[in-house]
């Protein structure tokens, strides 16, 4: 019964067992009865306490150090006929700050702490956010004013925060106007949104209003008058239209705040019907360059791959050291759209299938006992250990090639490539102390082009041994290059 009351804010007790034992809490000063009722209880304010002590959701080191915080339940708090819109991104950011840290703020309510229901004053987004957490109760401050005031709150709050829109702000600091004259009418006129035109009181006593606003916001006078400005000659129709699209901007508040009141909504209407027209103009436009380049880059690929097909030889040694950068064929998530950084524009592409058969059709160039490096990226972390295997060499390391700029990717905007090591037979592993870090960072060049530093750090580790690096697109000296842009099998001394 305690928990139904407290739940509800009132509980009524229908047989005489259940009038017995509220009496009991009664005497325990747990429950209230109602002077006109006998049969209905409310909860006190040591009933609340009781159960906020016993319930683990808050914490107690954190109530004591927030003095004037109680806590109530959720479903006690109305919080219907906000002026702002919830904004689903904010809920999600302070979520996972709850998840994290806990509520850090509490909200504020219009009402005392015996009251059976109170009004939200300000802190929508984390109520929101902890009714989605499954939160039962919630820390607050309990404040016994009018509805006015609980509205400057909730003004007050929003016009500090700098991700309100111009038009957010104009219905903000119109409305904030409106309840300031009203709560001080020796400044000016009264008057409501519904007969702005002709509240000339609105108009007349700006400084008064607009001093007093922007030392409650922390925002420049002028600013304050040039909001309200907007505000006061833009009907609320107008300005819910346009909150949160392209014409919300100062620039189009200005513009509109010049056409007659009754031609507003229909202005603002026609402009964005214009704005929806010029995306799909930019969108079709945009469409039909992209079928172009995707044909350019067609041809392109063709004329790339039959170049590098002819280009490419037998290995005719066996080396101890293998360096490799495959031209790794990637998916797109469209063929017209996807491929405008395609590595098919700048050298033939190969499936995974193809690499791992291309070992033995240039004669397996690897002695018995060799290294393998063998350049990867991310998505391709599978088909590269696939290779490897393929070509007779075991996984062992791999060093990292921080590029210091994120590119793209589906699940992680990609900023590093994996440069995988592996062996085959009983090759010498590098001395004790030569050995890199395993993370290089230094900015990309040309595409697909690899720092220096790695195979001069081969070159380092392995001085005297032959060396193959395979798919070479610039020979270096002391190597053998093989590769569609090396051209055949050639020796660089």
């Amino acid at each position: 019964m305690l928990d139904e009351a407290l739940r509800a804010g009132v509980y009524r007790s229908t047989v005489g067992a259940e009038r017995q034992a509220c009496a009991a809490l009664n005497v325990k000063r747990l429950l209230s009865r109602d002077k006109g009722d006998a049969d209905t209880w409310y909860p006190t304010d040591l009933a609340r306490k009781q159960v906020a002590k016993a319930n683990p959701s808050p914490d107690q080191n954190d109530q004591a150090a927030k003095p004037g915080v109680t806590i109530r339940r959720i479903d006690s708090i109305d919080s219907d006929g906000r002026l702002r819109i919830v904004d689903r991104a904010t809920v999600e950011v302070i979520k996972a700050s709850i998840r994290e840290r806990g509520l850090q703020t509490p909200i504020t309510v219009q009402g005392t702490i015996d009251d059976a229901r109170v009004k939200l004053g300000a802190g929508k987004h984390r109520l929101e956010a902890m009714r989605e957490l499954g939160e039962t109760w919630i820390e607050c401050f309990h404040r016994d004013v009018d509805d006015l005031d609980r509205e400057l709150w909730e003004i007050d709050e929003n016009l500090c925060r700098a991700e309100l829109t111009p038009a957010d702000r104009a219905l903000f600091v119109a409305r904030r106007k409106e309840i300031y004259l009203l709560k001080h009418p020796e400044t000016g006129a009264g008057g409501d949104r519904k007969s702005k035109r002709q509240a000339v009181g609105l108009i007349e006593a700006p400084t008064t209003f607009a001093v007093a606003t922007a030392v409650a916001t922390g925002r420049d006078r002028r600013t304050v008058e040039r909001d309200a400005s907007r505000g006061e000659k833009i009907v609320d129709m107008a300005l819910h239209l346009i909150r949160g699209t392209r014409l919300d901007s100062g620039a189009f508040l200005d513009r509109l705040k010049h056409v007659a009141e009754d031609k507003q909504v229909l202005y603002a209407e026609a402009a964005l019907a214009d704005e929806k027209r010029k995306a799909a103009e930019v969108k079709e436009n945009r469409r039909r360059q992209q079928e172009v380049r995707h044909a350019v880059r067609l041809a392109h690929m063709a004329h790339v791959a039959s170049s590098g097909a002819a280009t490419a030889g037998k290995v005719g040694h066996k080396f101890p050291i293998i360096y490799a950068d495959p031209p790794w064929k990637f998916s797109t998530r469209s063929e017209v759209t996807g491929g405008d950084r395609s590595a098919s524009n700048h050298y033939p592409t190969m499936t995974t299938h193809e690499i791992c058969a291309l070992w033995e059709q240039i004669g397996s160039p690897a002695k018995q006992d060799a290294v393998l490096f063998l350049w990867a990226t991310n998505p391709m972390l599978p088909d590269g250990l696939q290779v490897m295997s393929a070509w007779g060499f075991t996984y062992v390391h791999h060093w990292i090639w921080d590029k210091e700029i994120a590119g793209n990717g589906y699940w992680g905007r990609d900023r590093h490539e994996l440069l995988l090591i592996g062996r085959r037979g009983n090759p010498a592993a590098p001395l004790p102390g030569s050995q890199p870090h395993t993370v290089h960072r230094e900015a990309k060049g040309r595409h697909s082009a690899k720092p220096a530093f790695f195979a001069e750090t081969i070159e380092r580790l392995y001085p005297d041994m032959p060396r193959l690096e395979m798919f070479c697109r610039d020979p270096r000296p002391g190597w053998t290059a093989w590769g569609f842009e090396a051209a055949a099998e050639s020796e660089v001394a």
